[in-house]
């Protein structure tokens, strides 16, 4: 008998029995009982964690974090499909996770689907200000607890590296990779994450969220690290999608920052002039860094079109303005803004 059931909840009671894998530091292949199955030996190089563990011995958390050094590049997950990572969670001592670069790579490609800092991957691209992220398929929880279940289907395989770039040691690695294998539809798309960072001149102020797509594919999201240089308001500009040979003039446009955030009106609370941060399932604000006057003002922002995915046929572009207001707030005034990015989504092809 068919089932008809669908969405998150609906289809739950229809999976049984599926093969079920999961890769971690205490069992790196996801083979079936290939847990924990190290003893305690902190002299061991590859067990550099396992002091605590020496009085209860097998078992008992020896091995529950790998280090990445400077210049490293690690491979938390090898695997042989066809299925589908669910979820994947990740933390780390080091606290520059921008020094730290999550790439995704589908069936064998050399080209990473998903190339970015590990912050930003997260919603949270500030490093000297960590914060929560409570959304639908992201979650940094206490303390730097990044979780994400976006669902990334591969046929033959996946490989997922974090590569340290910068000048300290990650001396802890924590990380989870779950995943079920099973048949992938042909129509199935693979999932991607491309990010960016600039500074806009003042004479085009404008950042490019994603460029350089071609194929058929689907837009689920954006997140943003804008860290607003100057005075004022910073979200006047309006993001586009440039869909399927568009020119000069996008097929989207949305009528301001904020508004394409979910806000109106800057952001700003109902006693004060102060950006509010919010967090929902599809949208939030989660990070509002004033900087209490002294200094660069900083801001976190998503948008996942879960509910609302943006199809492209054969290309997509998106951007978005930097733009504030004149000082007697009758003209809009370009910005020069450190503006990062990451966009969100999937593609039929793998590159």
């Amino acid at each position: 008998m068919k089932s008809y059931a669908t969405g998150l909840l609906g289809s739950l009671p229809y999976g049984a029995g599926a093969v079920t894998r999961q890769i971690s530091a205490e069992n790196p292949t996801g083979e079936k009982g290939g847990g924990c199955r190290w003893d305690p030996d902190p002299t061991d190089p590859n067990l550099p964690h396992s002091g605590p563990a020496l009085d209860l011995g097998r078992g008992w958390k020896v091995h529950p974090f790998i280090s990445v050094r400077p210049g490293e590049t690690a491979t938390l997950a090898q695997i042989e499909g066809p299925g589908c990572i669910n979820q994947v969670f990740i933390t780390s001592s080091l606290a520059k996770y921008r020094d730290l670069i999550l790439r995704f790579h589908w069936d064998g490609d050399s080209r990473p689907a998903v190339e970015t800092p590990l912050g930003d991957f997260f919603c949270m691209g500030h490093d000297t200000a960590p914060h929560h992220v409570l959304s639908l398929p992201v979650t940094v929880a206490p303390k730097r607890g990044c979780n994400c279940y976006w669902q990334m289907p591969f046929r033959r395989s996946a490989r997922i590296t974090l590569e340290n770039k910068g000048a300290e040691e990650a001396n802890i690695v924590a990380y989870r990779v779950l995943y079920k294998l099973h048949e992938i539809p042909e129509d199935a798309a693979y999932f991607h994450a491309q990010w960016r960072r600039s500074t806009p001149p003042q004479d085009c102020p404008e950042h490019v969220i994603l460029d350089g797509i071609r194929g058929k594919g689907l837009y689920v999201g954006t997140s943003l690290a804008w860290v607003a240089l100057g005075k004022g308001w910073w979200g006047e500009g309006e993001v586009k999608f440039y869909l399927d040979g568009d020119g000069e003039f996008p097929t989207l446009a949305d009528n301001g920052t904020e508004d394409y955030f979910g806000g109106a009106w800057c952001f700003y609370g109902p006693d004060k002039k102060e950006e509010q941060v919010f967090n929902s399932p599809f949208l939030g604000l989660p990070l509002a860094d004033l900087g209490e006057g002294t200094g660069p003002r900083r801001f976190s922002l998503y948008r996942w079109h879960l509910l609302d995915s943006i199809g492209f046929e054969r290309d997509i572009k998106v951007t978005v303005q930097a733009l504030g207001w004149s000082a007697d707030k009758t003209r809009y005034a370009p910005l020069s803004d450190d503006i990062s990015s990451v966009a969100y989504y999937y593609q039929m092809a793998p590159v």
